[in-house]
């Protein structure tokens, strides 16, 4: 193998690692994205549920009822 072929065979693969790269970095952004959304609506569940509580007396250290 000459050394033209040796480069262009080293070119070819780093370009498909740059896109290979940029693929999971996409992945990753997204995936951060869904997972502050997640983070959101769970601390807005979270407080509908304190608020529930509250409403209808339930505290956190109660135990569940005998026939649980």
């Amino acid at each position: 193998m000459g050394l033209e072929e040796r480069v262009a065979d080293l070119e070819s693969r780093l370009a498909f690692q740059d896109d290979a790269m940029q693929t999971l970095s996409d992945v990753v952004y997204e995936q951060e994205r869904v997972i502050e959304r997640l983070r959101l609506q769970m601390q807005v569940l979270i407080k509908r549920l304190e608020e529930l509580q509250g409403e209808v007396g339930v505290a956190d250290d109660e135990a569940p009822p005998p026939h649980y």
